[in-house]
This record gives C-alpha cells, structure tokens and sequence, in this order.
C-alpha cells in the first residue's frame, strides 16, 4: 500500500481528534489542515479505498482497525522525532513540532530503530547528561556566529 504523506498526516490527525474529540469531522480537518472541504473529501475517498477509514457523506469520519494500527505508527514516531529533536538537540518546541511533521514519513525503519535505541541509551547513561550539557553550552554561545 503506497500512502503518501499527506494521506499520512491525515491518518495522524484523525487519530488525534479521535483522541481528543471521540470524533473528527470534514470542517474539522478542513480548519486544521487550511484547505476546503472538497480537498478533504477526496483524501478521504482515497482513505476509504484503502480500506483505512469508514466516512459516510456528511457523517463522522472513523479509522478502521488497520488505519489506526497505521496512523499510531505515525504519531509514534512524530513523538519520538519531536521527543529527539526537544531533548538531544536542544530545539524548541514549536520548531520541534513542525519539523517532526515534516520527517517524520521519510525516514527509514532502520533510523527509526536506532532513534529509539540512541534515546533509551540517553536515558539510562549516567554521562550523557554531562555530554548533552556540554552539547548545549556550545549550542547556545553559537561559537564562530556558524549556522547554516
């Protein structure tokens, strides 16, 4: 099954209002992702061809079993990227969030992996704290004005 991005961020997005509201509508999506009703409706077309969500015109728009195990695999990973890029990069929320977001369907399973395995080691290692310490400190004095 090929999903694009989009059709994955709204796979994401769905399970958060489902999460949050019990339910996620059209408006709802449309408001969110900035674009109007008829764009939303045909990415909901082509949810529901995969077989990833039920919607009814003009009713609720649900994930199926299968596109919910899909959409947590996505925002799991966004909270893992953004959880990454908070507390070992030292990048502020907002910017955290949004470049989350945009990596977060292009990375492979493999750096997926070895993201989560980097920040179980970053928990349990009693120097890495000291590193990251030291990490910030060079971060934040910005040495040489060198950004890209």
């Amino acid at each position: 099954m090929n999903i694009t991005p989009i059709l994955e961020d709204y796979l994401e997005r769905i399970l958060i209002m489902q999460q949050q509201n019990t339910v996620a509508r059209v408006k709802d999506l449309a408001n969110y992702f900035q674009v109007k009703a008829p764009s939303v409706v045909d990415a909901l077309k082509k949810l529901k061809s995969m077989g990833l969500i039920d919607h009814e015109f003009y009713g609720f728009v649900v994930l199926t079993p299968k596109g919910k195990s899909i959409a947590q695999e996505i925002y799991n990973k966004h909270l893992l990227l953004k959880d990454f890029l908070k507390k070992v990069l030292h990048v502020n929320e907002l910017v955290a969030e949004d470049d989350a977001c945009k990596i977060e369907h292009y990375l492979s399973k493999e750096t997926i992996n070895n993201i989560i395995a980097f920040m179980n080691f970053a928990k349990t290692s009693n120097n890495f704290s000291q590193l990251l310490d030291e990490f910030y400190r060079i971060i934040d004095t910005k040495l040489d004005g060198n950004e890209f």
